[in-house]
């Protein structure tokens, strides 16, 4: 059996390597996992951080061509590069995803994560320190919801990789404590990506050992 172009390495409970596995798996691109264990430092050691410069998870291996990529927005922009899929119509459109996929980590993702850190008993924060993050998640739910009404996605008239993106950080805001219940727009939006096919949550797609076709 021939191994799929990709090689995932990263873990189920991490939000950006959702980000990757959902993409992969709305382009119909099949992938094999490598298990990257966090808690025994896998992700420090020197064969990993030869190949994922920060030491983070996802690292994502394209076989075709030897690269290893890090940093999921930029990973999701070179494979909308090389699939051809969710890479935006137009320049504009393409220019438009950016914005949001740099603004997601620049004040929508961080909130969330770290709440749901806190949520898990996998990260630690005073209460105050806490409400301040959940305020901070709030307001950038609240900017997505005003963007989104009335429309169908984020740019354009389909998903693009800032879909996927954003999507990837709001799949688990409930997780954190947020009640997405007030923000019937994003709730709305949440439904049309899960209605894609090839959708798959991270219980779904990102498997808790590794998965290697060959």
């Amino acid at each position: 059996m021939t191994a799929p172009r990709f090689l995932l390495h990263g873990i189920w409970l991490s939000g950006p390597t959702y980000k990757v596995a959902l993409f992969l798996s709305l382009a119909g691109e099949p992938f094999d996992f490598e298990l990257v264990n966090l808690r025994e430092g896998a992700h420090k050691a020197p064969g990993f951080v030869a190949r994922q410069r920060f030491g983070q998870v996802p690292l994502l291996e394209d076989r075709s061509n030897g690269r290893g990529l890090c940093q999921a927005a930029s990973i999701l922009e070179y494979l909308a590069d090389v699939t051809g899929r969710m890479g935006g119509a137009t320049l504009d459109e393409r220019i438009a995803a950016r914005e949001w996929m740099f603004w997601d980590y620049d004040r929508l993702a961080v909130p969330l994560y770290r709440c749901r850190g806190v949520k898990l008993g996998i990260r630690q924060a005073h209460e105050a320190v806490f409400e301040n993050w959940t305020a901070e998640g709030n307001a950038a739910l609240a900017v997505l919801d005003a963007h989104l009404k009335g429309r169908g996605f984020l740019v354009g008239e389909g998903p693009t990789m800032a879909d996927i993106d954003v999507y990837g950080s709001v799949a688990y805001a409930e997780a954190g404590g947020f009640d997405l219940a007030a923000y019937p727009a994003v709730q709305a939006w949440m439904a049309r990506i899960e209605a894609l096919p090839g959708f798959g949550t991270a219980e779904d797609l990102l498997p808790k050992e590794s998965r290697l076709t060959a």
